[in-house]
């Protein structure tokens, strides 16, 4: 899985993060797309029915990250057929694999390269299934923010040019797509950019398909994130959380056709459901870190759609989020962070304090505080710290974003103080390095030898202090804000980067025209592989951990009808 508090990753993510929202919002990659690429009004399965009647299509999004999480669900699209039972374990059903496979975005992590989709996406969906019998099945992708890091150059490559992915052919040439599927249903796949919107050239092309669509027609729409949610969320009134574009296309031109919208981006399973039937299901489970499912909190959406199920519950949710206290087990190097940054406000606020034990703390924050009077650039720094962390919390904090991230920077800088009291104690009084100093209070009285241990020894200390102390405030703060704020929920969940719970949509158009949505989950991913030996039309590898879970189903099937 992706360390995402690594400390070069850290840096990387923001980088990527600026470039691609600076260079994407002025170089847009899909209004070249509509110009040098046609593609074909969409793409007919509407006779592609099996044996029986029925057409399955399989759907995946928010994949690519870890080899564990991302081939265990790759294997079971895989399969020619999965066993799925009911959570009562009384009840099961057989679903065959997919004709058609959806990427539904985010298909590689942290970052788009043609060297990250070899290794974090090609390499599992291969392994699990290089080759395909006849009728091969199909993929079709949707871009996510995470494929535009690089302007959507390697995901153009390998999705959009009709290559074999995986023993599946590749037939876009665009980054959206629509699907005519059996018994009067459509996909329609939409390439919303980085959070942004669709452009105009897309809003063409698919009025042009609707036009194709008879007034009973049903749609499966397909966004890289769900708007729903984080709208909801966000408490802002309808129209300003995605640009006009993407609320014209739903609306105006496809309207009350929509059966079913589909999105990942949030790496759980939420489905929520109005009135009329209308389902909203967040499936991004298919191999990206577990997001919670109690943060962000959208239990009724503004069109009053209500949460009717979720992977994992929001009990088991609140209950992960608890490891954020650990967060040095998950993300040991992030001390790497706090430990530096601990060691300069130190050595910025130094002073003689070694001698001083905690009876005398008064003299100590006199001393300290005289110190940073006479070097004021260590006051900016403490600034820096309490105003840093104070604009990277998070949005949703609402009117406590600025004091809670302040207290969060404070509690930082408390705790460099006393750790390098500490630090300076352990070492002049309890070691006995550099006891006494010169008259002039510069200098160590045993010489220069006791002068460099103290500095060294101190620093050492602190560094230690820093690596140990500082991720556990970090977990706290995080793990206060998603539980009690329902904010920072990316942040605490990556850092702890679980790769479990995992899931998928199985979903089948049957004989009747009606569609049924078969919601996979994996509660837990096999750590463990053993190779099978088998042919490149199977998977190369079976799990081989007994703490492994089997597939089920996360509800019972979901019926639409027509």
């Amino acid at each position: 899985m992706v360390r995402w508090l690594h400390p070069t990753q850290v840096l990387r993510t923001g980088l990527d993060a600026v470039v691609a929202t600076v260079f994407g919002a002025r170089a847009d990659h899909r209004l070249i797309e509509a110009v040098v690429r046609p593609q074909q009004p969409y793409f007919d399965y509407s006779e592609a029915t099996g044996a029986d009647g029925d057409f399955w299509l399989d759907y995946v999004s928010d994949i690519g990250d870890g080899w564990d999480s991302t081939y265990a669900v790759a294997r079971l699209l895989a399969l020619p057929e999965l066993r799925l039972p009911e959570e009562d374990g009384k009840t099961a059903h057989v679903t065959p694999r997919g004709r058609v496979l959806v990427f539904g975005g985010d298909e590689v992590y942290p970052g788009a390269s043609r060297e990250t989709y070899e290794e974090r996406t090609v390499q599992p969906y291969e392994a699990a299934m290089r080759r395909s019998q006849s009728p091969h099945p199909d993929l079709f992708v949707i871009p996510g923010n995470h494929d535009w890091y690089d302007g959507l150059s390697a995901f153009m490559r390998l999705f959009c040019a009709q290559r074999w992915v995986a023993g599946r052919r590749t037939k876009q040439s665009r980054s959206y797509f629509a699907l005519k599927l059996p018994k009067n249903w459509w996909l329609i796949g939409t390439d919303v950019q980085l959070n942004s919107d669709i452009d105009v050239p897309q809003v063409e092309y698919f009025r042009h398909v609707a036009e194709q669509m008879g007034p009973d027609d049903r749609v499966i729409l397909c966004n890289a994130e769900p708007a729903w949610v984080l709208a909801a969320a966000a408490r802002r009134a309808k129209g300003s959380y995605l640009e006009n574009n993407l609320e014209y296309l739903e609306e105006k031109v496809l309207g009350r056709r929509i059966a079913v919208f589909l999105a990942g981006d949030l790496h759980h399973y939420r489905r929520h459901e109005d009135d009329t039937g209308q389902h909203r299901i967040t499936a991004g489970g298919g191999g990206a870190f577990m997001h919670p499912t109690h943060a962000p909190a959208a239990p009724v959406l503004r069109d009053g759609s209500t949460l009717r199920k979720s992977f994992p519950d929001e009990s088991t949710s609140r209950k992960l989020a608890r490891k954020n206290l650990f967060l040095i087990r998950y993300s040991p190097l992030f001390g790497l962070i706090t430990g530096l940054w601990y060691l300069l406000l130190a050595l910025a606020a130094y002073a003689e304090v070694g001698s001083l034990g905690l009876s005398h703390l008064p003299e100590v924050v006199t001393a300290v505080a005289n110190s940073m009077v006479n070097r004021p650039w260590t006051l900016i720094l403490g600034m820096v710290t309490m105003g840093g962390l104070a604009g990277l919390a998070d949005a949703a904090l609402g009117k406590w974003r600025a004091l809670l991230g302040g207290l969060h920077g404070a509690a930082h800088i408390v705790a460099a103080f006393f750790i390098a009291w500490g630090a300076t104690y352990i070492t002049v009084s309890k070691l006995g390095v550099c006891p006494v100093l010169t008259a002039d209070g510069a200098h160590c009285a045993d010489g220069w030898l006791h002068l460099a241990g103290k500095f060294f020894f101190s620093c050492a200390f602190t560094f230690v202090g820093g690596f140990l102390v500082g991720p556990f405030i970090t977990g706290l703060y995080l793990w206060l804000s998603v539980n009690f704020f329902g904010a920072h929920s990316n942040e605490a969940f990556g850092s702890l980067a679980l790769p479990d719970w995992k899931n998928f949509l199985r979903m089948r158009i049957g004989k009747d025209g009606a569609l049924t949505i078969y919601p996979v989950g994996l509660e837990r991913v096999p750590r463990k592989w053993k190779p099978t030996g088998a042919g490149p039309m199977s998977p190369a590898f079976d799990p081989d951990d007994p703490d492994a879970t089997e597939p089920f189903l996360i509800e019972p099937p979901i019926r639409v009808c027509r």
